[in-house]
């Protein structure tokens, strides 16, 4: 680790590495450096982040956006309010590779702290800085690539579905809640894939989203503002609905997604209405009257296709998700579309929110 970090243009040379966070997706380390200075230092996962030279081009061309409209505003702590990228020292790319594994650094932003507990409260400062990460980047003229295409295309999740159907690889098709899942699922696909439509009708727009909201993807200062938005992988060109629903399917669920206890989940409504209201204090300047509208339709959406997923996944034979017990996979679909009928019954409320 240490001779990795010293292929960057830190300052001064490397005292200390150790392990940081608890991330699923990347190998993550904190660096010290002799001038008193902090590093963050990534292994990416190539398996997911194929093209690694436009994951790190989108992340770039990002937070320069971002410092420039910070600094044109008059901050003064624009460090601390988005992040560096540090340069290899004998060239601008801002990733290292031997080949078979992906590095890149950036500062450790200082005196700075996550939050994983979701409340009313820091689901208001998460919709907040969502919205003000959109709303920076609505004039960026820079193309940004998809990290991972078709990421939340419905469409494509819906075919995936009846391809797995078609094949049936283990026989599970004949089980009757998986017929009884079918049926359910295909009453409301139509409706569900409406996004890629309004889309193609030249009635939704692409924007640069996150889609990867999350409490825990944001910084906060000691005293409980929000500093900037972190874990940055993901951001591409999306639905506001990405931002949106993603957020609200685990965040807004009384229990985990994998959780048997099917009778305790639930929509919590507190925890949409202060994200929502965070949300669109930030992006309703931006924010077309068709996206506005059909933000209920976004926290429906994201159960409904994460119920998918895990069904196509249980027909195929468990070949996608990680699972500790075989019916895993099955008890999360149970769990996402209980959770799908949740926000449905809580439609007309969610609409009257969103209009007040």
């Amino acid at each position: 680790m240490e001779k990795i970090a010293q292929y960057f243009a830190i300052e001064g040379y490397v005292t200390d590495v150790r392990p940081l966070g608890n991330g699923l997706i990347n190998d993550t380390y904190l660096v010290s450096a002799s001038e008193g200075k902090r590093y963050v230092l990534q292994r990416i996962n190539h398996a997911i982040f194929k093209d690694v030279d436009l994951l790190q081009r989108n992340i770039a061309y990002v937070t320069a956006h971002i410092r420039a409209k910070l600094t044109a505003s008059g901050e003064t702590d624009v460090d601390r309010k988005v992040l560096r990228l540090i340069s290899l020292k004998d060239s601008q790319s801002t990733y290292y590779t031997d080949g078979k594994s992906y590095w890149r650094m950036s500062a450790f932003i200082e005196d700075s702290v996550t939050v994983e507990t979701v409340t009313p409260e820091s689901s208001y400062c998460a919709g907040k800085a969502f919205g003000e990460f959109q709303a920076m980047l609505v004039d960026i003229k820079e193309q940004i690539g998809e990290t991972i295409p078709d990421f939340h295309n419905m469409e494509l999740r819906a075919r995936q579905l009846r391809d797995a159907v078609a094949k049936d690889p283990v026989g599970r098709c004949s089980e009757p809640e998986i017929r009884q899942f079918l049926s359910e699922i295909d009453h409301h696909i139509e409706e569900m894939c409406k996004a890629e439509r309004l889309y193609r009708e030249g009635v939704l727009p692409k924007r640069i989203c996150h889609c990867d909201t999350k409490v825990s993807n944001m910084l906060f200062d000691k005293d409980g503002s929000v500093l900037c938005v972190i874990d940055l992988d993901t951001l591409m060109p999306s639905f506001i609905f990405s931002d949106v629903g993603d957020f609200l399917r685990t965040a807004a669920n009384h229990v985990a997604e994998d959780c048997p206890e099917i009778d305790k989940v639930g929509f919590n409504m507190d925890i949409f209405s202060s994200f929502i209201k965070g949300y669109l204090e930030s992006a309703a300047s931006f924010l077309t009257e068709v996206e506005k509208e059909n933000i209920p339709y976004a926290a429906a959406l994201f159960p409904f296709m994460q119920a998918v997923r895990f069904l196509t996944d249980y027909i195929n034979g468990d070949t996608y998700y990680k699972i500790a017990y075989p019916e895993h996979n099955l008890v999360r679909t149970r769990n996402q579309m209980a959770l799908f009928r949740s926000v449905l019954s809580h439609w007309d409320q969610m609409k009257a929110i969103v209009s007040e």
